[in-house]
């Protein structure tokens, strides 16, 4: 079971993450963001959280040329890490495909996210390639994170084999292909493969496959429509029958 959602952060005007909880203060992006798209007021609620499951209320000051000044006024909350974590190690997809997959895998609850290297796909990396879109993504999950409110940001992982992908996974791992039983939280740590599927011995004959119905799904459909269904039995909202 995953922990309980407080009412303080669906109901404040905005959520950030912030260095320090001691002494809240906002980047400039994420200043930028509140007052000039949210358009949060000064005396309004906003909540901040350290990315590790620890947040507290707070309240928007004036804006000044130094940004926002945040006001505590709350005790500091610890949300404990929800169980089993909810792993997705997919083959990336192109462009603003993988940028989307980041943002609704985020949204939905997953702890972590794997850019899978497939025989198949189409995404090649090198080492300055990786780094720049391991960035990118973790910008887009701490954006994402913001939105929905979530206390604890999402690990964005390297790009990573097969073969290693299974090895982190352990028993816990399983493959999304047509055919498979229903995903279970006993196999949090999906591997979802590329659109061309995977190839011929890629994956180990006795590894235990995952069914996510009759149609044909794009990578990114895939991989966030089992981690929505893991992450809705984890909380106690979904129970298989």
């Amino acid at each position: 079971m995953g922990g309980s959602f407080s009412a303080d952060l669906r109901t404040a005007s905005a959520h950030v993450f912030v260095a320090d909880l001691g002494s809240p203060s906002l980047e400039p992006d994420d200043a930028h963001h509140l007052t000039r798209v949210l358009r949060v007021r000064p005396g309004e609620a906003v909540t901040v959280s350290d990315g590790a499951g620890r947040w507290r209320m707070c309240r928007a000051g004036a804006a000044s040329g130094r940004g926002v000044a945040l006001e505590v006024a709350g005790p500091v909350h610890e949300e404990p890490p929800a169980a089993p974590a909810v792993t997705v190690a997919m083959a990336w997809p192109k462009g603003e495909r993988a940028d989307w997959a980041v943002q609704k895998l985020t949204e939905v609850g997953v702890d972590r996210v794997i850019p899978l290297v497939t025989d198949r796909g189409t995404v090649r990396w090198d080492d300055t390639k990786a780094a720049a879109a391991t960035a990118r993504m973790a910008r887009i999950a701490r954006q994402a994170a913001m939105q929905s409110r979530r206390v604890r940001l999402p690990e964005i992982g390297p790009p990573t084999s097969v073969g290693d992908a299974l090895g982190r996974g352990g028993a816990g791992a399983c493959a999304a292909e047509p055919g498979g039983q229903a995903p279970d939280l006993a196999r949090p740590f999906v591997l979802v493969g590329p659109e061309g599927g995977w190839a011929d011995g890629e994956l180990p004959p006795d590894l235990c496959r995952v069914g996510l119905g009759p149609t044909v799904l794009r990578t990114e459909t895939a991989a966030v429509m089992v981690a929505g269904v893991l992450c809705l039995m984890r909380s106690g909202l979904f129970r298989r029958s």
